[in-house]
């Protein structure tokens, strides 16, 4: 629109200061500058711009019909309305078809320009109807990122290939920090202290299981064991007060036994493998175990506790706060929480 006014301005700096020839010789136009620019933008019509717009490129009121599957009739009362709003003539007729005159010119540049604009629009705004662009920031624990956000994330780019998510992996207490910070706009992490004050989605659910070298007593046992069998066991642990340390040293604690980490690693990987070492025996959850059954020479036994089955959560600070790209993400996440998590 702004463009329209400062074309109008143009023509009016041209024509209406003479206060002579320009106003007697069109007093339609005249009358425009009299009224400004709200007259103009008020009558024209994108159509009328889109005719013109091709009768200018076709240099034939015929061909640009053709083109736009109209009658000439309609095509010529449509540059005639134009030129009634404008005051002043587009185009002239002549037997081979027709010429743009100057004011024309800058009429077509400007619709053009209009037309352009609305088509960028409209693909934009079909980008947000199906989806969402832009980009996302995430922040997710250990867990999630090892056990479903790899398939779930390639799954979201797929369908929504015009976001960009940007992810770092946390522990869980630092993952609620970084979203309350507006480090982040969405994080997935476990239940932990102060995870109520966010607003919470669930994500995906998982299942805590021992993983034992071949050999050890316990991986004599089939089927599921108890965290009380593992009492007096030595553990190799995650670094840091990530989630699952918290729960494993509250269910020793509850249990009145004491939590006995020898080794403290980084990530699950490393865990496993100090478990096929025969460094100690590790927690984790049972699909991050299935994973090196057969590579390592590891037995994976399901807790049969009830905190052993653990639900990952979707955080954000509200539903309101969200961006249409920060929502697009936690609603196809969302769909996955009764999925394949164990």
């Amino acid at each position: 629109m702004r463009i329209i006014g400062a074309d109008s301005l143009f023509v009016q700096q041209k024509t209406c200061p003479a206060r002579g020839h320009a106003s007697r010789a069109f007093p339609a136009f005249s009358a425009y500058c009299r009224q400004g620019m709200e007259n103009l933008l008020r009558k024209l019509d994108l159509t009328s711009l889109r005719l013109f717009v091709a009768v200018c490129q076709e240099r034939s009121m015929a061909r640009a019909a053709e083109r736009e599957f109209i009658a000439p009739s309609a095509i010529s009362r449509r540059i005639a309305d134009i030129e009634a709003i404008v005051g002043l003539p587009l185009i002239q007729r002549h037997q081979r078809g027709i010429t743009v005159t100057p004011v024309g010119e800058t009429v077509r540049r400007y619709a053009e320009h209009i037309l352009g604009t609305i088509e960028s629009l409209g693909a934009e705004l079909s980008q947000f109807h199906e989806g969402a662009r832009g980009s996302v920031r995430m922040a997710a624990n250990l867990s999630a990122i090892v056990q479903f956000l790899p398939e779930d994330l390639a799954a979201f780019g797929r369908v929504f290939s015009a976001v960009d998510v940007e992810l770092d992996e946390q522990h869980s207490n630092e993952v609620l920090q970084r979203v309350a910070e507006r480090a982040v706009d969405v994080g997935i992490c476990n239940a932990v202290e102060g995870i109520e004050a966010f607003t919470m989605v669930p994500y995906r659910r998982d299942r805590l299981a021992v993983i034992l070298p071949v050999g050890h007593p316990l991986a004599a046992r089939t089927g599921e064991i108890p965290f009380a069998a593992c009492a007096g066991e030595t553990l190799v642990g995650l670094q840091g007060n990530s989630a699952l340390t918290q729960l494993l040293r509250q269910q020793a604690s509850a249990a009145g036994t004491p939590l006995r980490i020898k080794i403290r690693v980084s990530s699950l990987d490393a865990l496993c493998r100090m478990a096929h070492a025969g460094l100690g025996i590790a927690i984790a959850p049972e699909q991050v175990g299935q994973l090196y059954v057969g590579k390592l020479d590891v037995v994976v036994r399901p807790l049969t506790d009830e905190w052993a089955h653990r639900q990952l959560w979707l955080v954000f600070p509200s539903r309101e706060q969200l961006s249409a790209t920060a929502a697009a993400v936690v609603n196809f996440l969302a769909q996955g929480q009764a999925g394949s998590g164990l």
